[in-house]
Protein backbone atom coordinates (compact mmCIF):
# COMPACT_ATOMS: atom_id res chain seq x y z
CA UNK A 1 0.00 0.00 0.00
CA UNK A 2 1.41 3.52 -0.79
CA UNK A 3 1.34 6.23 1.98
CA UNK A 4 0.06 9.32 1.21
CA UNK A 5 2.68 11.91 -0.48
CA UNK A 6 2.49 14.28 2.71
CA UNK A 7 2.91 11.58 5.36
CA UNK A 8 6.35 11.90 6.51
CA UNK A 9 5.85 13.97 9.55
CA UNK A 10 2.90 11.93 10.25
CA UNK A 11 4.64 8.71 9.81
CA UNK A 12 7.58 9.84 12.45
CA UNK A 13 4.98 11.11 15.12
CA UNK A 14 3.58 8.10 14.70
CA UNK A 15 6.70 5.70 15.03
CA UNK A 16 8.25 7.98 17.05
CA UNK A 17 8.14 5.78 20.64
CA UNK A 18 9.31 2.79 18.68
CA UNK A 19 12.56 4.37 17.70
CA UNK A 20 15.94 3.59 19.35
CA UNK A 21 18.26 6.68 20.63
CA UNK A 22 19.91 7.47 17.51
CA UNK A 23 16.76 7.18 15.41
CA UNK A 24 15.00 9.59 17.44
CA UNK A 25 18.16 12.02 17.21
CA UNK A 26 17.34 11.80 12.90
CA UNK A 27 13.44 12.15 13.59
CA UNK A 28 14.17 15.33 15.95
CA UNK A 29 16.53 16.96 13.12
CA UNK A 30 13.56 16.04 10.41
CA UNK A 31 11.11 17.22 12.81
CA UNK A 32 12.79 20.51 14.07
CA UNK A 33 14.97 21.30 10.59
CA UNK A 34 13.49 20.00 7.34
CA UNK A 35 13.81 23.33 5.64
CA UNK A 36 17.04 23.17 6.15
CA UNK A 37 17.71 19.64 5.62
CA UNK A 38 16.09 19.40 2.14
CA UNK A 39 20.00 21.58 0.91
CA UNK A 40 22.06 19.19 2.96
CA UNK A 41 23.61 15.98 1.78
CA UNK A 42 23.34 13.11 3.57
CA UNK A 43 27.06 13.57 4.71
CA UNK A 44 26.27 16.59 6.09
CA UNK A 45 23.29 15.94 7.93
CA UNK A 46 25.36 12.80 9.51
CA UNK A 47 28.15 14.89 10.00
CA UNK A 48 25.78 17.33 12.15
CA UNK A 49 24.42 14.77 14.45
CA UNK A 50 27.48 12.57 14.98
CA UNK A 51 26.07 9.58 12.67
CA UNK A 52 27.14 7.40 10.64
CA UNK A 53 25.63 8.09 6.90
CA UNK A 54 23.45 4.39 6.99
CA UNK A 55 21.98 4.72 9.48
CA UNK A 56 20.39 8.05 8.12
CA UNK A 57 19.65 5.95 5.10
CA UNK A 58 18.87 3.33 7.52
CA UNK A 59 16.33 5.82 9.21
CA UNK A 60 14.65 6.87 5.58
CA UNK A 61 14.09 3.46 4.85
CA UNK A 62 12.44 2.61 8.01
CA UNK A 63 9.63 5.72 7.37
CA UNK A 64 8.90 4.74 4.10
CA UNK A 65 11.08 5.93 1.60
CA UNK A 66 13.71 4.60 -0.81
CA UNK A 67 16.30 6.48 0.27
CA UNK A 68 17.69 10.16 1.52
CA UNK A 69 17.11 12.00 -1.93
CA UNK A 70 13.34 10.29 -1.72
CA UNK A 71 12.75 11.59 1.62
CA UNK A 72 14.04 15.31 0.52
CA UNK A 73 11.96 15.50 -2.21
CA UNK A 74 8.98 14.57 0.32
CA UNK A 75 10.22 17.42 2.45
CA UNK A 76 10.18 19.65 0.02
CA UNK A 77 6.83 19.00 -1.78
CA UNK A 78 4.64 18.86 1.30
CA UNK A 79 2.81 21.85 2.56
CA UNK A 80 1.98 20.31 6.33
CA UNK A 81 4.39 21.37 9.24
CA UNK A 82 5.07 18.95 11.96
CA UNK A 83 2.22 18.42 14.64
CA UNK A 84 3.66 19.81 17.66
CA UNK A 85 3.39 18.02 20.99
CA UNK A 86 2.55 21.02 23.75
CA UNK A 87 1.68 18.78 26.60
CA UNK A 88 4.61 20.00 28.10
CA UNK A 89 3.37 21.46 31.44
CA UNK A 90 4.10 25.36 31.38
CA UNK A 91 4.63 25.68 35.63
CA UNK A 92 3.25 29.33 34.94
CA UNK A 93 -0.02 27.98 33.52
CA UNK A 94 -2.58 25.84 35.20
CA UNK A 95 -3.58 22.94 32.71
CA UNK A 96 -6.37 20.85 33.47
CA UNK A 97 -6.56 16.78 32.74
CA UNK A 98 -9.25 17.72 30.53
CA UNK A 99 -7.58 20.15 28.58
CA UNK A 100 -4.59 18.13 27.67
CA UNK A 101 -7.07 14.63 27.12
CA UNK A 102 -9.24 17.12 24.87
CA UNK A 103 -6.07 18.77 22.83
CA UNK A 104 -4.17 15.18 22.11
CA UNK A 105 -7.56 13.74 20.79
CA UNK A 106 -8.63 17.10 18.70
CA UNK A 107 -4.52 16.80 17.09
CA UNK A 108 -5.39 13.01 16.62
CA UNK A 109 -8.83 13.92 14.50
CA UNK A 110 -6.66 16.71 12.71
CA UNK A 111 -3.38 14.51 12.08
CA UNK A 112 -6.32 11.95 10.53
CA UNK A 113 -8.30 13.66 8.56
CA UNK A 114 -4.75 14.98 6.81
CA UNK A 115 -3.38 11.18 6.56
CA UNK A 116 -7.11 10.67 5.08
CA UNK A 117 -6.78 8.86 0.93
CA UNK A 118 -9.76 9.98 -0.22
CA UNK A 119 -9.16 7.27 -2.85
CA UNK A 120 -8.90 4.23 -0.52
CA UNK A 121 -11.71 6.02 1.74
CA UNK A 122 -13.94 5.90 -1.32
CA UNK A 123 -12.85 2.50 -2.40
CA UNK A 124 -13.67 1.02 1.07
CA UNK A 125 -17.22 2.84 1.19
CA UNK A 126 -17.93 0.98 -2.69
CA UNK A 127 -17.07 -2.29 -1.11
CA UNK A 128 -18.97 -2.27 2.00
CA UNK A 129 -22.11 -0.90 0.22
CA UNK A 130 -21.84 -3.92 -2.12
CA UNK A 131 -21.10 -6.32 0.26
CA UNK A 132 -23.28 -9.60 1.18
CA UNK A 133 -22.13 -9.18 4.90
CA UNK A 134 -19.27 -7.09 6.58
CA UNK A 135 -17.94 -7.92 10.05
CA UNK A 136 -15.60 -6.08 12.12
CA UNK A 137 -12.38 -7.50 14.00
CA UNK A 138 -10.34 -6.29 16.76
CA UNK A 139 -8.33 -7.28 20.28
CA UNK A 140 -8.74 -5.28 23.12
CA UNK A 141 -9.82 -1.29 23.14
CA UNK A 142 -9.77 -2.18 19.30
CA UNK A 143 -12.69 -4.80 20.17
CA UNK A 144 -14.86 -2.55 21.32
CA UNK A 145 -14.68 -0.02 18.34
CA UNK A 146 -15.22 -3.11 16.19
CA UNK A 147 -18.59 -3.58 18.46
CA UNK A 148 -19.27 0.07 18.05
CA UNK A 149 -18.85 -0.07 14.18
CA UNK A 150 -21.33 -3.59 14.24
CA UNK A 151 -23.83 -1.34 16.27
CA UNK A 152 -23.70 1.23 13.47
CA UNK A 153 -23.75 -0.90 10.37
CA UNK A 154 -26.82 -2.80 11.91
CA UNK A 155 -28.83 0.27 10.57
CA UNK A 156 -27.84 -0.02 7.38
CA UNK A 157 -29.66 -2.82 6.61
CA UNK A 158 -26.27 -4.63 5.79
CA UNK A 159 -25.72 -8.00 7.61
CA UNK A 160 -22.92 -7.49 9.96
CA UNK A 161 -21.14 -9.20 13.17
CA UNK A 162 -18.26 -8.28 15.26
CA UNK A 163 -16.35 -10.21 17.55
CA UNK A 164 -13.16 -10.24 19.97
CA UNK A 165 -12.61 -13.69 21.12
CA UNK A 166 -10.07 -14.92 18.29
CA UNK A 167 -11.96 -18.21 18.02
CA UNK A 168 -14.92 -16.66 17.68
CA UNK A 169 -13.44 -14.74 14.31
CA UNK A 170 -11.52 -17.69 13.27
CA UNK A 171 -14.88 -19.54 12.85
CA UNK A 172 -17.18 -17.07 11.85
CA UNK A 173 -14.43 -15.89 9.00
CA UNK A 174 -14.33 -19.48 7.83
CA UNK A 175 -18.24 -19.15 6.62
CA UNK A 176 -17.42 -16.07 4.59
CA UNK A 177 -17.10 -15.59 0.85
CA UNK A 178 -16.09 -13.49 -1.54
CA UNK A 179 -18.53 -11.46 -1.71
CA UNK A 180 -17.87 -10.32 2.29
CA UNK A 181 -15.76 -7.54 3.72
CA UNK A 182 -13.97 -8.16 6.67
CA UNK A 183 -12.63 -5.18 8.42
CA UNK A 184 -9.44 -5.51 10.60
CA UNK A 185 -8.98 -3.04 13.26
CA UNK A 186 -5.21 -2.80 14.67
CA UNK A 187 -3.74 0.35 16.08
CA UNK A 188 -0.21 -1.10 15.86
CA UNK A 189 -0.93 -2.93 12.72
CA UNK A 190 1.11 -5.69 13.68
CA UNK A 191 -1.52 -8.13 16.29
CA UNK A 192 -0.61 -11.77 14.96
CA UNK A 193 -3.84 -12.75 15.79
CA UNK A 194 -5.41 -9.49 13.31
CA UNK A 195 -2.36 -10.87 10.54
CA UNK A 196 -3.74 -14.40 11.08
CA UNK A 197 -7.16 -13.11 10.51
CA UNK A 198 -5.86 -11.20 7.54
CA UNK A 199 -3.98 -14.29 5.95
CA UNK A 200 -7.68 -16.24 6.34
CA UNK A 201 -9.43 -13.87 4.56
CA UNK A 202 -6.62 -13.48 1.64
CA UNK A 203 -6.79 -17.08 1.29
CA UNK A 204 -10.57 -16.71 0.96
CA UNK A 205 -11.12 -14.51 -1.67
CA UNK A 206 -12.82 -12.01 1.11
CA UNK A 207 -12.23 -8.10 0.81
CA UNK A 208 -9.88 -6.57 3.27
CA UNK A 209 -10.28 -2.94 4.88
CA UNK A 210 -7.87 -2.20 7.40
CA UNK A 211 -7.68 0.63 9.95
CA UNK A 212 -4.45 1.33 11.41
CA UNK A 213 -1.38 3.47 12.68
CA UNK A 214 -0.02 5.90 9.58
CA UNK A 215 3.01 3.11 9.52
CA UNK A 216 4.41 0.67 7.45
CA UNK A 217 2.84 -2.39 9.25
CA UNK A 218 2.58 -5.84 8.37
CA UNK A 219 -1.56 -4.93 8.39
CA UNK A 220 -1.11 -2.10 6.08
CA UNK A 221 0.42 -3.74 3.35
CA UNK A 222 -1.54 -6.47 3.50
CA UNK A 223 -5.21 -5.28 3.45
CA UNK A 224 -6.72 -4.71 -0.08
CA UNK A 225 -7.51 -0.97 1.45
CA UNK A 226 -5.57 0.63 4.26
CA UNK A 227 -7.74 3.61 6.29
CA UNK A 228 -5.11 5.55 8.62
CA UNK A 229 -5.29 7.40 12.22
CA UNK A 230 -2.47 9.21 13.54
CA UNK A 231 -2.12 9.56 17.10
CA UNK A 232 0.88 11.23 19.32
CA UNK A 233 1.87 9.49 22.58
CA UNK A 234 2.89 11.94 25.06
CA UNK A 235 3.64 12.10 28.57
CA UNK A 236 0.44 12.98 30.40
CA UNK A 237 -1.59 11.19 27.64
CA UNK A 238 -1.71 7.59 26.18
CA UNK A 239 -1.97 7.19 22.41
CA UNK A 240 -4.48 4.42 23.53
CA UNK A 241 -7.10 7.14 24.24
CA UNK A 242 -6.92 9.20 21.27
CA UNK A 243 -6.46 6.34 18.77
CA UNK A 244 -9.97 5.24 19.72
CA UNK A 245 -11.14 8.63 18.97
CA UNK A 246 -9.73 8.07 15.62
CA UNK A 247 -10.64 5.24 15.03
CA UNK A 248 -14.39 5.53 15.64
CA UNK A 249 -14.39 8.97 13.94
CA UNK A 250 -13.11 6.40 10.76
CA UNK A 251 -16.17 4.39 11.59
CA UNK A 252 -18.56 7.21 11.54
CA UNK A 253 -16.87 8.15 8.24
CA UNK A 254 -17.61 5.14 6.64
CA UNK A 255 -20.98 4.80 8.40
CA UNK A 256 -22.47 8.08 7.09
CA UNK A 257 -21.63 7.63 3.44
CA UNK A 258 -22.30 3.86 3.01
CA UNK A 259 -25.83 5.15 4.77
CA UNK A 260 -25.92 8.04 1.93
CA UNK A 261 -25.00 5.58 -0.94
CA UNK A 262 -27.50 3.29 0.65
CA UNK A 263 -30.38 5.68 0.61
CA UNK A 264 -29.84 6.57 -3.17
CA UNK A 265 -29.57 3.33 -4.66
Amino acid sequence: MQQPDHSCFLQIQTLYSTFSDKEKKVADYILNHSSKMIHETINQVANELGLAEATIFRFCKRIGYKGFRALKISLASIGIKPIEADDTLNEQEETSVANRILKANIRALDSTMQALDSQMLNQAIDAISHARRVEFYGNGASGLVAVDAHYQFLKTGIATAAYQDFHFQTSSLSQLKKTDVVILISQSGGDPHILHLLKLAKAQGVTTIGITALAQSPLSKGVDMALFTVTTETPYHSAILSSRIAQLSIIDILYEHVSLLLLKN
